[in-house]
């Protein structure tokens, strides 16, 4: 199967700015988009942050670091254009991937940032 380059999205939120809040959501952000995507560290090119102003208390790179994910691949983090009525902390990523791509890459948007893409939320199994 053929290599391609594609980029995975995904969001999360933090309920307060606190580094040990941050790196929890970053790490639970990190491991869902991996398992959903079945990828790797080494399948990762390079991994972009964003994060709303209001997050100042640890960097979503760094906190990706802290989680064991990224060890192979260079990472940014960017401070979010500051827009009214957006997303209140809010953190963001964009994964370029290299990978043999058995599927529709699967975009991952957790807590309060699922309301930023709907239909990438798992919606949980009703009984019949």
């Amino acid at each position: 199967m053929e290599e391609n380059v594609y980029a995975i999205r995904g969001a999360t939120t933090v309920e307060h700015d606190s580094p040990a809040e941050i790196d929890e959501a970053v790490r639970e952000l990190m491991e869902a988009i991996y398992s959903e995507n079945g990828i790797t560290d080494s399948d990762a090119a390079f991994i972009l942050f964003s994060q709303t102003r209001d997050i100042r208390t640890r960097n979503a790179a760094a906190a990706c670091r802290r989680s064991g994910y990224g060890a192979l691949t260079p990472l940014f983090c960017v401070q979010e254009a500051d827009i009214a009525g957006g997303l209140p902390l809010a953190i963001r990523v964009m994964i370029l991937v290299n990978h043999k791509k058995e599927r529709e890459a699967r975009m991952v948007y957790l807590r309060g940032a699922s309301s930023l893409r709907p239909e990438y939320t798992k919606k949980e199994k009703q009984d019949d």
